[in-house]
């Protein structure tokens, strides 16, 4: 299938590994040109590198803390001023750390409200000239189950990205006259070195090995595996393409069926 993005540009955030790497990595085979960025130098020159070298794509390699809004409004211009505009926006960041209402203070709270609700905020504002002056964009991002069905032990994920959710429907509704589309995708548990610390404080509280945790997370999923981070960025792919032209203000679940809610 050609999903019709040869020569879009994308600009996909926290991808030196993980989901947001699989993303980057799925739009690059598609013909994108991909601008991507982490916060240190060394670890997205290289995720740049393998990306150029299994895709051919034109790969552009930023660096950013995306707790900063100076560092967000700059790597947008930083792609504009290499590719000319961007199609293509895909936040994404590390997910919040896990705890209870009585173990997170306020500096966790700030922190997880920076690196997720108004990171995505910031990089929208930042795109949305672009994406006007075109008539044409995609906004896709990453989120978590936890936006539809809360996790234990993950209020802070639960409580914020259900407001992104809130954002994002806004402003799909908002954005459709210019040719806009905005969704997010929400990750189950992927083989991610997130869903490794999760496992490793589950099976500190739990007193047990970090297999025996990962067993039971598989357990719980119907397809009895984690998934594998391209299996999202596929996803993230089809929804920046001219196929999902019609698809916006969507939650879509990429889960393995964990998510029992309909």
């Amino acid at each position: 299938m050609d999903l019709g993005l040869k020569g879009k540009v994308a600009l996909v955030c926290a991808a030196s590994k993980g989901l947001g790497y699989a993303s980057a990595l799925c739009l690059a085979r598609e013909g994108a040109k991909v601008a991507l960025c982490s916060r240190t130098q060394e670890a997205i020159d290289a995720a740049a590198e393998r990306i150029r070298e299994e895709t051919g794509a034109e790969v552009l390699p930023l660096v950013a803390d995306v707790t900063k809004a100076e560092d967000l409004e700059r790597i947008v211009q930083e792609t504009v001023a290499h590719f000319g505009t961007v199609h293509i926006l895909v936040p994404n960041s590390g997910g919040p750390p896990a705890g209870t209402f009585e173990t997170l203070d306020d500096s966790k709270w700030e922190l997880a409200l920076d690196s997720t609700l108004r990171s995505t905020v910031h990089l929208v504002r930042a795109v949305l000239p672009s994406m006007k002056a075109q008539n044409w964009g995609r906004i896709i991002v990453i989120t978590s189950t936890s936006a539809r069905q809360p996790i234990a032990g993950l209020l802070l994920s639960n409580t914020i990205r259900a407001g992104i959710i809130g954002l994002l429907k806004t402003l799909s509704q908002e954005f459709a006259g210019y040719g806009i589309t905005v969704n997010n995708v929400a990750p189950g548990s992927f083989a991610t070195d997130r869903i490794t610390h999760l496992l490793n404080v589950r099976a500190k509280d739990a007193g047990i090995t970090v297999e025996e945790a990962k067993s039971q997370m598989e357990s719980r999923i119907p397809l009895k595996r984690l998934g594998h981070p391209e299996e999202l960025g596929s996803m993230v792919a089809f929804l920046a393409s001219e196929n999902a032209s019609y698809i916006t203000g969507q939650t879509l679940l990429v889960d393995g069926g964990q998510t029992i809610g309909l």
